[in-house]
């Protein structure tokens, strides 16, 4: 058995290499139109998919704009260092952060995804 979700991307293989190196997991599947990220340690797996007229979601949601419909959230233990090599793989930091031990982001496509420090 196998789990994993979709996402869709106007440049699917740029945004799953995004999330190959900051997981530093492995691209294990690649097509027109679909690249597939495979996580290292069992059958889980991120399925890019091509889509036409994609509009990034909009966060904090905004009346009348495409509200995000999921985001991922990343535990670390530095957040500063985890959130600078965020950036520096093409993520850009949310103007509105909630929580003081959450930093929000935007991927390159503009999905949002959270890294949250591990208090531990």
């Amino acid at each position: 058995m196998w789990w994993g979700t979709a996402i869709e991307a106007p440049d699917p293989g740029a945004l799953a290499r995004f999330y190959a190196d900051l997981l530093g997991w492995t691209i294990g599947h690649e097509e027109p139109g679909t690249t597939i990220l495979a996580a290292p340690e069992g059958p889980v797996y991120v399925v890019f998919q091509q889509a036409a007229d994609y509009r990034p979601p909009v966060w904090p949601p905004a009346e009348g704009r495409q509200r995000p419909m999921m985001h991922f959230d990343f535990q670390v233990g530095d957040l500063e260092s985890a959130v600078a090599e965020a950036v520096a793989l093409g993520a850009s930091v949310a103007e509105n952060q909630p929580q003081e031990n959450v930093r929000v982001l935007f991927d390159p496509a503009g999905h949002p995804f959270c890294l949250c420090r591990d208090d531990g």
